[in-house]
C-alpha cells in the first residue's frame, strides 16, 4: 500500500493551503483532493486533509463519478471519516451531479432599445412613483442582472453614482445601461435627467465601464438617450 508522509495543512505555506490558495488564486486551481480537503476540514495524526483525501480518491483512481456512487457507510471505512465528514462530501457531490443535470437559466441579451424597455415592463408597469435602474451586462451584452438603485416620489428619484458603480463593478459588468420612469407619462428627459446622463458617461468611461443608453420608461412608450445620440 502507498504510504503517505504526515504533512499539516497548517505547516504549508499559505498559498498552498486548500483555504487560502482558493481565496488567493481561485477554485479553478484547487486540485480535486484540496477541495475535497476543504470539505472534510481536517484530517488524522498521520495524515493530513490532503493526504486523506487523495487516498480516498485513489481508491476510485481518482474519479469524481465513482466516488459519487460511495454511500456514506462506504466513506466512513476511511479512518479520519466519519458521518458528518462522510455526510459532507456525499451532499457536496449530490449538488454537483444536480447543477450539471439542470438547465442553464435563460439569459436576456440587449440588442436595441426596445429590449431594454421590454426587460423593465415588469417592474415598472403602472407605477406611480420614479424608480431609478440599472441593468449590468457582460461583454456580448447578456444580462448579468438588473438592479434597483432607488425609488422617490411622482417627481424624482436620486441616482447615487458611487452605488450604479459598486454594484457594476462588483459584479465585473463590461457595460451598464440606466432607466427610470416617468409617472407622468411625458418620456421626454429633463434637464436633470440629461445632466445626470452625462455624468454618470464622463464616470463610466474614466472607469472603462461605459454607460451604453439611458432609457426612460413611461407606460405608453419610452425615450433612448443611445437612439437619440446624446450618448
Amino acid at each position: 500500500m502507498e504510504r503517505y508522509q504526515s504533512i499539516k495543512i497548517s505547516s504549508l505555506a499559505e498559498e498552498d493551503r486548500p483555504r487560502e490558495k482558493l481565496l488567493l488564486k481561485g477554485k479553478s486551481a484547487l486540485s480535486d483532493a484540496e477541495l475535497i480537503a476543504i470539505l472534510i476540514g481536517s484530517g488524522t495524526k498521520s495524515l493530513s486533509a490532503v493526504d486523506l483525501s487523495k487516498h480516498i480518491l485513489s481508491s476510485t483512481n481518482f474519479n469524481l463519478a465513482d466516488l459519487a456512487r460511495l454511500s456514506v457507510e462506504d466513506l466512513q471505512k476511511f479512518k479520519g471519516i466519519g458521518v458528518a465528514k462522510a455526510i459532507t462530501i456525499v451532499s457536496a457531490l449530490e449538488l454537483g451531479r444536480r447543477r450539471k443535470m439542470s438547465d442553464p437559466p435563460k439569459r436576456e441579451r440587449i440588442t436595441a432599445s426596445n429590449d431594454v424597455y421590454e426587460l423593465l415592463r415588469p417592474e415598472l408597469m403602472d407605477e406611480s412613483v420614479e424608480h431609478f435602474y440599472v441593468i449590468l451586462l457582460n461583454r456580448a451584452n447578456y444580462v448579468i442582472k438588473k438592479q434597483m438603485i432607488s425609488q422617490g416620489g411622482t417627481s424624482g428619484t436620486v441616482a447615487d453614482p458611487k452605488l450604479i458603480f459598486k454594484y457594476a463593478l462588483e459584479n465585473k459588468a463590461a457595460a451598464i445601461i440606466l432607466v427610470h420612469n416617468h409617472p407622468s407619462g411625458n418620456s421626454k428627459p429633463s434637464r436633470a435627467d440629461e445632466q445626470l446622463t452625462k455624468k454618470l458617461v464622463n464616470l463610466g468611461r474614466n472607469l472603462e465601464l461605459p454607460v451604453i443608453d439611458h432609457v426612460i420608461f413611461t407606460d405608453v412608450g419610452y425615450f433612448s438617450f443611445a437612439d437619440e445620440a446624446m450618448i
